[in-house]
């Protein structure tokens, strides 16, 4: 038996490591954040993922859960201040019309009293 045929078997278990045990229990906090695991359902998770010695093992803890994290949406009139710092240190005039724009936008979008404003009264 070659050395690349040692390597290639499937049935080695891989040992997991600290820090994968810390990475699945803070995957678990954040699923008993969001309202997907109870507390005593996250202690028994948390428990078992620390006593794992493979990879499967902490898999099987994850199993039915969903996979990475979701970001929350953004609003779409929200400024995006890392472009404005941006636009601020490198030309101040454009990082103004960027902000102009942006609150326009946002008063466009979201005022409830825009109807009012128009003369549309109900």
């Amino acid at each position: 038996m070659n050395s690349s045929e040692e390597h290639n078997t499937p049935s080695v278990p891989i040992r997991a490591s600290d820090a994968e045990r810390d990475r699945v229990e803070a995957r678990l906090q954040h699923h008993y954040a969001v309202g997907r695991l109870t507390l005593p359902e996250l202690e028994e998770r948390a428990a078992v993922a620390y006593e794992a010695r493979t990879r499967e093992q902490l898999d099987a803890v994850l199993r039915d859960l969903p996979g990475e994290r979701e970001k929350p949406a953004r609003p779409a009139h929200e400024i995006d201040s890392r472009l404005l710092i941006i636009l601020l240190c490198c030309s101040p005039p454009a990082a103004l019309v960027y902000w102009l724009i942006s609150q326009r936008a946002a008063r466009r979008r979201g005022s409830p009293f825009r109807a009012l404003a128009n003369g549309n009264e109900t």
